[in-house]
């Protein structure tokens, strides 16, 4: 076990399990997004964390002998720091752990407004190789209706600032979050978001509420759309069909495998495509030849 001290709950990407998790900050800066119920307010306040501590604990870890080759930045909203704290950090790394091959952050599209292409390029140079975007949606009336407080363009301009400076992408879209009345703008515009920025990588989830989905169906009655309700297993796969169909990507690594997910799909986008939309197809029509997890099988 690592030699640090978190400041509870804390998240990272499934990939990224391996890696050390060093805090940067606490919660989210935004903290507004109705479906995320990771940083609320009861569990953390933001706060940066200052670098004389994050100094310390990285100290801590090179002393400690534990083997590290990758270091994930929390929490979810690391990249909210000024770019010369960032470098700052990211030499601290290099200095005490010189060994680690990669540094990777979740990141809001907000994040990079004040930050150039050349900034980007040095923290790259500096070993911050992969930036964990969650887009959500590509739909700018469903990101409105979540209060994700970003537009496709503003999600664009983002991912191309990543692919500019070097680093690799990697995206979230969520299977869901439109509810039945805004399935099919949501997958279409999704789509069309990725086939402009053609990330390096690409994951779906399924929307989910542990804690009760009051907050996040408020919007939709609000502004008098149909009461919002989760889409069904069926209703999942099409817009999952519809999504993948209408995707244009070229070398783009494509993963439904997360624990929310009713059907696994792995593959590269473009070349498995067809294979892909087939599979899901299968899954529609039910022919129990496509292993489909249970209720029980599914979670966070």
């Amino acid at each position: 076990m690592y030699p640090l001290k978190y400041t509870e709950p804390v998240f990272r990407p499934p990939s990224e399990w391996k890696s050390l998790i060093l805090q940067v900050t606490n919660g989210c800066s935004w903290n507004r997004c109705s479906f995320c119920e990771m940083y609320s307010d009861k569990n953390k306040k933001f706060k940066p964390k200052k670098v004389d501590l994050i100094e310390k604990e990285i100290i801590s870890i090179a002393q400690s002998g534990l083997p590290v080759g990758r270091v994930f930045l929390a929490d979810g909203d690391a990249m909210m720091l000024p770019f010369k704290r960032l470098k700052e950090i990211l030499l601290l790394i290099k200095q005490y752990l010189p060994q680690v091959t990669r540094v990777s952050s979740y990141c809001l599209p907000r994040n990079l407004t004040n930050k150039t292409v050349e900034q980007l390029s040095e923290l790259q140079d500096l070993g911050l190789k992969l930036m964990y975007v969650g887009c959500e949606s590509g739909d700018d009336e469903v990101l409105e209706l979540i209060d994700k407080g970003e537009t496709y363009n503003s999600s664009l301009i983002a991912l191309n600032k990543i692919k500019q400076s070097g680093m690799k992408s990697s995206v979230m879209i969520l299977n869901g979050l439109g509810g039945p009345e805004l399935s099919k703008q949501h997958a279409i515009n999704s789509a069309r978001l990725m086939n402009e920025a053609q990330p390096d990588y690409l994951s779906t989830l399924v929307v989910s509420f542990p804690q009760g989905e009051e907050r996040f169906a408020k919007p939709f009655t609000d502004r008098q759309y149909q009461p919002f309700r989760l889409l069904t297993q069926l209703e999942l796969f099409n817009e999952m069909k519809l999504l993948l169909s209408k995707l244009e990507l070229e070398k783009t690594v494509f993963r439904s495998d997360h624990a929310s997910n009713y059907l696994v799909l792995k593959g590269v986008l473009g070349k498995d495509k067809e294979k892909l939309v087939n599979t899901v197809q299968m899954a529609l029509d039910q022919s129990g030849s496509i292993p489909i997890r249970q209720e029980w099988e599914r979670g966070l």
